[in-house]
């Protein structure tokens, strides 16, 4: 049997999965006695969920129809970095979890005071995921997160400093348009009024963002994909590797396993052509390798030496001795 906290929390999902649960069954699939389930609903109305109960052969517990649920005791960084692990995992980022993590969005969210539902809300509505190229490596304020992500929604203009990757600071003035979730880093796509021409911000080299009260009517954005936008606009840039590979397997059956990650073109019914950018080869290395096929490295001519030094690290592995 599952330890208190434990059941009591599986309790609680099961009712919030249906309307209305028949005692016995709900005991049997806790495994539990109905007296130790009586038990656990008066602890869940302790904590203030209101469980309501019917007595008689069709009895049975539900949570009060319309009821508003006690809110999630966290803070709003561990709220936003809640639902964004959530979010990721529910469009795949997580192979077998997409379900399960629908669900679960869905159940903390509607726990959150309104405040932080507010602000999840925005994110959520306003995000693109353009897919990954590897381990997110700069680290994202929360706050900053959500503050562009409300300006996005509310069509406010924004003002913000940003640090340009030579270092130079920069005081904007924009209409935001949406957050990209692209590669390693977060983007904001926004208009900017002083240049008079669409730009992405890196998240992390933006300071200081707020609102200025004044709403504006979104422009039309000059593509029809945006996380693409945003994509070619960061792939113009000098990166320190421009990776080709020839890979033995249909483009297909490639795209299907690591197409977020790279852009991939056929050959023939039998092979095609992998193309990234990165600013470090253990990435296009781990992601060849998810690819599930041999392959041929046209460049860079660094990225055989990593593989090979890789492959002689893997093979000097051995089993681990026992402990005494």
């Amino acid at each position: 049997m599952a330890n208190t906290s434990d059941r009591t929390l599986r309790l609680l999902s099961l009712l919030q999965n249906h309307r209305h649960w028949p005692g016995a069954e709900l005991a049997e699939r806790l495994g539990i006695s109905a007296r130790t389930l009586r038990r656990d609903i008066d602890r869940l109305r302790e904590l203030g969920y209101p469980v309501e109960a019917q007595r008689g052969v069709d009895g049975g517990y539900q949570l009060a129809p319309g009821a508003a649920l006690p809110p999630l005791v966290i803070d709003d960084d561990e709220a936003v970095a809640l639902a964004l692990g959530l979010q990721a995992a529910a469009q795949g980022a997580v192979e077998g979890i997409a379900e399960a993590s629908v669900r679960a969005l869905a159940k903390v969210v509607r726990v959150m005071p309104a405040r932080l539902r507010r602000r999840i809300d925005a994110l959520r509505a306003m995000t693109v995921r353009g897919g990954w190229d590897g381990p997110a490596r700069a680290g994202v304020d929360p706050g900053v997160l959500t503050t562009v992500a409300l300006a996005c929604r509310d069509s406010e203009q924004l003002r913000f400093s940003y640090t340009a990757s030579g270092g130079r600071r920069t005081d904007r003035h924009v209409e935001p348009h949406r957050l990209v979730c692209l590669g390693r880093h977060w983007y904001l796509l926004a208009y900017d009024l002083v240049r008079h021409d669409w730009r992405s911000f890196r998240i992390d080299r933006l300071t200081a963002p707020h609102d200025t009260g004044s709403r504006f009517r979104p422009r039309e954005l000059p593509a029809a994909d945006v996380a693409e936008f945003v994509r070619a606009g960061r792939d113009s840039l000098p990166r320190p590797y421009r990776v080709e590979v020839l890979v033995d397997a249909p483009a297909a059956t490639v795209r299907e396993r690591i197409g977020r990650w790279c852009m991939i073109e056929e050959v023939d019914d039998e092979h095609c052509r992998v193309r990234m950018t990165s600013d470090s080869l253990d990435w296009p290395v781990m992601t060849l390798g998810v690819s599930g096929a041999d392959f041929h490295v046209i460049e860079p001519p660094e990225l055989l030496d990593r593989i090979h030094e890789l492959g002689a690290r893997f093979n000097r592995c051995e089993k681990a001795l026992p402990s005494s």
